[in-house]
């Protein structure tokens, strides 16, 4: 099966590919954060097909976004793999794109940081009380 490409769009011009679920996710768990009014990195490594590496773009309130889909539909959300990017956006990697089995993992395990875990929880709860 061919996934989906889209692309996150930073500060109007720098466009970064991501499979449409994976941006899917991105784009809740990053607007969260942005309606808390929090900045932190994002980071993901570059697969070794692509010529290896890694990217960490700083978000920001006050950089624009943009999140460009190739599928005119929604994927279903997995919420674990929304609370495991939240909760990675708090270590000082900042949020880090990770594999869905991978969030499912960590999303299993205690949040080390509680009080910020519950602020992000009630605005990722927010979020996805709206998606079908």
């Amino acid at each position: 099966m061919i996934e989906s490409m889209g692309f996150l769009v930073y500060n109007d011009a720098t466009q970064y590919a991501f499979d449409d679920r994976a941006l899917a996710h991105l784009k809740i768990a990053i607007t969260s954060k942005l309606r808390l009014q929090e900045s932190f990195l994002l980071s993901w490594r570059i697969p070794a097909e692509l010529g290896g590496g890694r990217v960490s773009v700083w978000i920001s309130p006050s950089v624009p976004l943009q999140f460009l889909f190739q599928a005119s539909q929604p994927p279903a959300l997995n919420r674990k793999w929304l609370e495991a990017l939240a909760r990675s956006s708090h270590s000082a990697r900042g949020m880090v794109v990770m594999p869905e089995q991978e969030a499912e993992t960590i999303a299993d395990t205690d949040p080390s940081d509680r009080r910020s875990y519950v602020e992000v929880q009630k605005a990722l709860d927010e979020a996805t009380s709206r998606v079908p």
